[in-house]
C-alpha cells in the first residue's frame, strides 16, 4: 500500500507528467533562475525533494511563491526535466489543501473587460476551484 508521499508524487506525477528521477542535479536550472537567491530550495533541489517525497515541506516553503515561472529553467535542462511545472503543481496542490473555492462562475462578468485574456480566467479556474 502506498503512503502518503507516494500518493502526492503520483498526484504530481498525473499532474504534470514530469518524470523527477530524470533530474541528474546537475544545477543549470538554478543557475538560470532570476529568483535563485529568494528561494529556500532551488530549482534542483525542489525537483530532487519531490523524487525523494518530501512534498509536504515543499509545500509549506516561501520557495513555491517565488517562482516566476519564467520556464528559464525549463529551457536550461539537458534531460528535458521541468521544474517550473513541477513547482506550479506544488503550488496548486498547497492552494489546494488550504480549501474552499475561490474563484465562483458568478464572478467572471465583472472580470472581463477586455483586457483579461481567456487563458488567464481559464488558468484561475483551474487554481482556484476545488
Amino acid at each position: 500500500m502506498h503512503n502518503n508521499s507516494d500518493k502526492q508524487k503520483d498526484q504530481v506525477f498525473r499532474m504534470t507528467g514530469v518524470d523527477t528521477r530524470k533530474c541528474m542535479k546537475c544545477g543549470k536550472c538554478s543557475a538560470s533562475c532570476p529568483s535563485f537567491n529568494e528561494m529556500q530550495y532551488r530549482p534542483h533541489q525542489f525537483v530532487d525533494m519531490v523524487t525523494k517525497g518530501r512534498i509536504e515541506e515543499l509545500m509549506a516553503s516561501p520557495s513555491i511563491y517565488h517562482c516566476l515561472s519564467c520556464f528559464a529553467c525549463v529551457e536550461r535542462c539537458p534531460r528535458g526535466v521541468e521544474p517550473a511545472v513541477v513547482v506550479e503543481a506544488i503550488r496548486n496542490l498547497a492552494e489546494r489543501k488550504q480549501g474552499g473555492t475561490y474563484f465562483s462562475p458568478d464572478e467572471v462578468p465583472e472580470l472581463i473587460d477586455g483586457t483579461v485574456p481567456q487563458q488567464a480566467l481559464v488558468s484561475a479556474f483551474r487554481k482556484y476551484r476545488k
